[in-house]
């Protein structure tokens, strides 16, 4: 866990989110960037209390960014979801990992585990702001998240490795014709 006023947080969920202030007790900003080469739909989900965001989630081409101002003092957490068709009139649909109710926007509904998560808390004022990646909902791919223009030691948090390679067949999801591993379930799930 890091902490500071960061302000700027990139998360590369492989999707890689950015983090960044514009100055004190302001707002912050953060930056999705798809290095994925398959396209990727971060999903939202405020803490209970704070604001949905983007209608809690959109799609993201390969090598695509996407900005999104934080209101000061919000909280909550990011995830990618993958291998999504969705009905253009209707938003309806699914992924095949990350998969949030069958919707495009997941307006404050959480992920379907196993999925990588982001999560963050921005203090208000001169409050210490907190961040972290998190497997603890499994794994599903790599992300990581870098401040920009904090005040204090803030680091690099995530896990890019590709874990599904590694996945033990007991903790495997797998998909498509090819039945490739697509997540692994957390060990305590």
């Amino acid at each position: 866990m890091g902490y500071s006023e960061l302000r700027r947080l990139s998360v590369v969920v492989l999707l890689f989110l950015a983090l960044a202030n514009a100055g004190p007790s302001s707002a912050a900003t953060l930056a999705f960037y798809n290095k994925c080469r398959e396209t990727v739909w971060p999903g939202i989900q405020p803490s209970a209390g704070k604001a949905v965001l983007a209608r809690g989630g959109f799609q993201l081409l390969p090598s695509q960014a996407y900005s999104l101002r934080l209101p000061e003092g919000w909280s909550g957490r990011v995830w990618g979801r993958q291998g999504c068709s969705f009905d253009p009139a209707t938003g309806r649909g699914r992924c095949t990992t990350g998969d949030c109710g069958g919707v495009l926007y997941c307006n404050g509904i959480g992920g379907a585990p196993p999925a990588t998560l982001a999560e963050m808390t921005l203090g208000e004022g001169r409050q210490q702001d907190f961040y972290d990646v998190s497997l603890v909902d499994g794994y599903n791919l790599g992300m990581s998240m870098v401040p920009f223009r904090g005040s204090g030691q803030c680091g690099r948090a995530g896990c890019v490795s590709d874990l599904n390679e590694v996945c033990p067949a007991g903790l495997a999801v797998r998909a498509g014709s090819d039945h490739r591993v697509v997540a692994c379930k957390s060990a305590s799930m």
